[in-house]
């Protein structure tokens, strides 16, 4: 019997490209799934809601169950013996793949891990399973894999096996960075909130938004972006929105009035004293500036 690892032993010893088996979203309410293995190596990623994921890797093993979030996914070895349960709802992307024969332009699996440390590491895992939080990154990769699988079939073509071998090397950078030290940890929790910032700047957004987005305690998360950015997170919030504004007074005609609204400031007047403090004009006057500037160089 093949080891118990993350991925059976085939995946080195020869010319194997992954191929994708099934794919689906599911919303699952109150669910309990009984016990069972298959034959793919599965990716579940949960969407929205939380569920628990139990593993019992032998008959006489105590069950492990583990608790999975919004942004958080598992990757599952083929042999490992689970179940699901949903104590309330979740919403997941389920993708389940295994080797096939090599013949693509693709570089085999086994190719790819002799270029890539972080790839070859995580085909070389002895656990059955890993459970990671994805700053999104491995979120999108799944979609792009899903929509082309979707307009080309399961075989998915070159870009599909691109696509595919790409979520595995996301996968296993992700992998690598959380084993890393905690100042390394950190700096992912940071990355992730900055994101967010940048995702929803145009929203009236508290720190504790950003800190539900990325499971931490608020003022735990103020503590690691203040000491690895210097600013607190809503003055780095701040600082995305004069940014944004700037460009658009720069590259649109919107008029200065409704700016505040597009850069998530609900007040004019406070949006105005914002503007002045980072950048020494008022809002018309620096629309005024950059147009007799152009006029200037006209």
């Amino acid at each position: 019997m093949d080891r118990l690892g993350l991925f059976p032993a085939v995946w080195l010893e020869e010319e194997r490209q992954p191929r994708v088996h099934a794919y689906y979203f599911k919303q699952w309410e109150r669910y309990d799934m009984a016990y069972h293995r298959h034959d793919s190596t599965e990716i579940m990623y949960v969407i929205s809601g939380v569920c628990e994921v139990w593993l019992q890797e032998g008959h006489s093993a105590v069950p492990e169950g583990i608790e999975l979030k919004k942004g958080e996914f598992i990757l599952l070895n083929a042999n490992a013996e689970h179940r699901l349960i949903v104590r309330d709802t979740c919403r997941m992307l389920n993708v389940e793949f295994g080797p096939a024969a090599h013949g693509s332009a693709v570089p085999s699996i086994k190719r790819l891990a002799e270029e890539d440390g972080p790839l070859h590491g995580l085909l070389v895992s002895n656990r059955p399973y890993v459970v990671l939080r994805d700053p999104e990154e491995v979120y999108h990769a799944l979609k792009s894999l899903v929509l082309e699988l979707d307009a080309g079939g399961l075989d998915g073509g070159t870009l599909g096996q691109l696509l595919l071998c790409q979520l595995l090397i996301r996968i296993a950078r992700l992998k690598q960075e959380a084993a890393g030290d905690p100042e390394r940890q950190a700096a992912l929790y940071v990355k992730m909130s900055a994101a967010y910032l940048y995702e929803n700047y145009d929203r009236d957004i508290r720190v504790k938004d950003a800190a539900a987005a990325v499971n931490l305690h608020p003022g735990y998360l103020q503590r690691l972006f203040k000491a690895q950015t210097g600013r607190t997170l809503m003055e780095y919030l701040t600082a995305i929105r004069m940014e944004k504004a700037k460009m658009l007074l720069l590259r649109t005609d919107i008029p200065v009035s409704d700016i505040p609204d597009y850069v998530g400031v609900g007040s004019r007047s406070y949006f105005h004293a914002l503007f002045k403090k980072h950048t020494g004009l008022t809002p018309v006057a620096f629309r005024h500036s950059i147009d007799a500037h152009r006029w200037r160089e006209g």
